[in-house]
């Protein structure tokens, strides 16, 4: 490994003009063949999991499937507070002042939704307009519009629907009309989302520029990680394009991108540059550029292969769940770790000597001015240098492992497990639009039209595929299945008539050959609510069985928004033994391998799955309950997101392995060079420390600046992982990991033994100044 990063570093460092030109090459044909590629996004189907999967299906065999369908209300706007939801009234936004309850549409509500339908059925987006409905007070009129295409698709269609409903509104001023629907939240949710990220860089990307600016006190090498962060993330987006031919885009691969991306590339190059200015800084000007860069890639280069290998090997496990967002997760993270790492070894040695070649130039001027006024160069800077390394502050942190290591090993575990403990409280939900924010308009219209059409809600779809000859049994025991539901407190117990024709919108849709038929039942509760969890519980497990699941031959099956949701999270959890056993498996081989020893695979393991732990329980903490609501700007949704715990436990340990690598790298050399174990894990660490504190606030301020998002999914995420990295910089790194070594003296590094090194000290290939 370490020949590997010595070879391209010295094929770079000699070569500098053709690796600068070689990377930017490299980049502009990764983001152009992926963009002429385009993006292969992950379809309806690549969704599927469980019963509910098994329904959409069936029902998409048939033409049955789903379709995207947008509902425009239309209401008085008498009394009502502009667009932001609040009557003025008083009575919940279920009266207007001009129609009392119960009351017949106006004219002018009917012209209006008489405009609507004949405008919308012009669209070429548009497959059908339904007859407008009035809610039970008569205050509200919807007409609901299927798109064309694929329900996915609808987010893309459905920007020439709300146009239409924008120029209805502004011909009919004294009436609030608006428009919502999933097509219409899903656009909503990918523009806040959009939104949010422009956000979220704005605030990262100058805190991480004033962090490597205080590190470095130069602006140039403050940029160089910057610059090359950008360009693998860039080039990262290119190759995820061109990959998503092969593994389907959920939508989060670019989001994953810029996060990770941003990230390690920073923290990568960081590591590389922060070793070769020591080494510049111990050489004192008897080296060159090019054989301190070939110092550094000896072993910062090693480090950082090795990281990368880790990171990518860990998030790979995430393949293994066989779902398609979690794919797409994985697919962005290793894209982008990998290009990251390609960077660090090839164009940054380039740069460092490009930029090291100006900078000796200055000290030859500078000793030159000197000469002539009679003065010799500060040959003790470099000395004042190494010791000044730890500082302070970090000498304070290692004070007490180095001191008292076993009760700090003690307190530190209690601590970290005590921070642990909610985890076992955890609750999982799959979200849904009703925990999408408030802040979007279409979700703002969406609570008010499921106040006036409550049966809107929730729907469970059953889907039911019968032989030729069981058709007439079928349709039976479908309305039967009906009926019973009709009976039951947690299913809707109206409909809404139509306001022109006066009939009921059919439930019931059967396929052309009659052998499969899809019934809606309506439930009036939002799809996270523990009436609509069970009503999904009783249509399973009692009503289906005693109705359909008589017929025989007949397949049965499930689906909705709830049914989606529910199968979802116990798929999940059925493959969660499965990716933590492989990411365990994997994180201790790759720990085994980088150090050659059994013990430090162990310690790696144990201290990832506590710092996990911490962070994923202080997580539950603050996400799960509400007294932190206010001070992260969210409305708890009593629970955690379905995806968050596993896709954090993988990404957690493999950025990890960061520090991991690079601290105990620094503590092998140490013992290479002939230091005690006790000194060795003293020297490591404290050299280390300034570095690993610089590259964990540059995560916490990317990570944290997801918490600014309003996806709730995003926002848990990015806190978790800032406070993950904090207490794995500060509490794992500083406390536990030098406690645990102390303690263990040359018993950790078993059961390799202490042998000279082949240091990367040694003469470089390159000629010395």
């Amino acid at each position: 490994m370490t020949d590997i990063s010595v070879r391209m570093a010295r094929w770079s460092a000699l070569h500098p003009g053709r690796a600068i030109t070689g990377w930017l090459v490299f980049v502009v044909l990764c983001l152009g063949a992926g963009i002429t590629a385009g993006t292969h996004q992950a379809t309806t189907e690549d969704y599927w999991v469980g019963e509910a999967g098994r329904a959409e299906r069936l029902a998409t065999e048939a033409g049955l499937q789903r379709k995207p369908v947008e509902h425009i209300t239309i209401r008085d706007g008498a009394g009502r507070d502009g667009d932001s939801g609040v009557d003025s009234t008083g009575d919940g936004g279920g009266g207007s002042g001009s129609t009392g309850a119960g009351a017949e549409a106006t004219a002018e509500t009917t012209a209006a939704a008489r405009d609507i339908a004949a405008r919308m059925a012009k669209l070429p987006e548009v497959a059908s307009v339904a007859d407008p409905v009035r809610s039970r007070d008569g205050d509200t009129v919807r007409v609901s519009v299927t798109l064309k295409g694929p329900e996915l698709e609808g987010k893309k269609n459905v920007v020439p629907l709300l146009a239409v409903t924008e120029e209805v509104a502004k011909a009919h001023p004294g009436l609030r009309i608006e428009e919502t629907g999933s097509p219409a939240i899903s656009k909503g949710v990918n523009d806040q989302r959009d939104e949010d990220l422009a956000l979220s860089e704005r605030i990262s990307l100058p805190v991480t520029l004033i962090t490597l600016l205080v590190v470095f006190g130069s602006a140039v090498m403050a940029g160089v990680p910057l610059l090359l962060a950008l360009t693998s993330i860039a080039a990262a987006m290119g190759l995820n394009m061109l990959a998503s031919h092969l593994i389907p885009d959920a939508g989060v691969g670019t989001n994953l991108i810029l996060l990770i991306g941003l990230a390690v590339g920073v923290d990568y190059t960081l590591f590389y540059l922060k070793r070769e200015r020591e080494e510049r800084a111990r050489a004192g000007g008897r080296l060159t550029s090019e054989a301190l860069v070939e110092l550094a890639a000896a072993t910062a280069g090693r480090s950082i292969v090795i990281s990368g290998l880790a990171v990518i090997a860990s998030t790979a496990t995430l393949y293994l769940a066989t779902d398609v967002i979690f794919s797409s997760l994985a697919t962005g993270t290793v894209l982008v770790v990998a290009v990251a790492v390609a960077s660090s070894l090839t164009v940054l040695p380039a740069l460092l000597v490009t930029l090291g070649r100006r900078t000796e130039r200055r000290a030859a001027r500078r000793a030159v001015r000197l000469a002539r006024k009679g003065k010799a160069p500060r040959a003790e800077r470099a000395e004042r240098a190494e010791r000044a390394e730890t500082g302070r502050f970090f000498a304070a942190l290692l004070r007490p492992a180095r001191r008292r290591p076993a009760a700090t090993l003690v307190v530190s575990v209690l601590a970290l497990l005590a921070l642990a403990t909610p985890v076992l409280q955890m609750k999982l939900i799959d979200p849904g639009r009703d925990t999408f924010s408030r802040a979007i308009p279409a979700m703002r219209a969406y609570d008010r039209l499921t106040a006036d059409f409550p049966e809107l809600l929730v729907k469970h779809e059953v889907v039911v595929r019968n032989a030729p000859a069981q058709a007439n049994e079928a349709r039976r025991a479908l309305a039967e299945l009906d009926e019973r539901t009709r009976a039951d407190a947690l299913f809707a117990q109206h409909t809404t008539p139509s306001l022109f024709a006066r009939h009921a919108a059919p439930s019931l849709r059967t396929s052309a050959d009659g052998r499969t038929s899809v019934l809606e039942l309506s439930v009036p509760h939002p799809a996270q609510a523990g009436e609509a969890v069970r009503s999904l519980e009783r249509l399973r497990d009692v009503h289906i069985p005693a109705t359909t699941g008589k017929v025989r031959g007949a397949e049965t099956a499930v689906s909705g928004d709830v049914a989606r949701g529910q199968d979802y999270v116990h798929y999940e959890r059925a493959k969660l033994p499965w990716v933590l056993g492989a990411l365990l498996l994997v994180t201790f081989l790759m720990t085994v391998w980088a150090f050659r020893s059994v013990v430090i695979g162990l310690l790696g393991v144990l201290l990832n799955l506590l710092s996990a732990a911490a962070a994923l329980g202080v997580m539950v903490a603050v996400f799960q309950g509400t007294w932190a609501e206010s001070l992260l700007g969210f409305d708890s949704i009593g629970a955690i997101a379905s995806r968050v715990p596993l896709f954090l436990f993988v990404i957690l340990f493999g950025l990890s392995m960061d520090y991991q690598v690079f601290v105990v790298s620094r503590i092998q050399e140490a013992r290479q060079r002939g230091l005690s174990s006790r000194e060795a894990v003293l020297d490591g660490i404290g050299k280390s420390a300034k570095v690993v504190t610089s590259a964990a606030i540059v995560m916490v301020t990317v990570f944290g600046g997801f918490v600014a998002l309003h996806l709730a999914e995003m926002k848990q995420m990015g806190f978790c992982l800032a406070v993950a990295v904090l207490l794995d910089a500060v509490v794992i790194r500083m406390m536990v990991l030098p406690a645990a070594l102390l303690l263990l003296g040359d018993r950790a590094w078993w059961p390799s033994r202490r042998t000279a090194a082949r240091v990367a000290r040694s003469e470089p290939a390159v000629p010395v100044g």
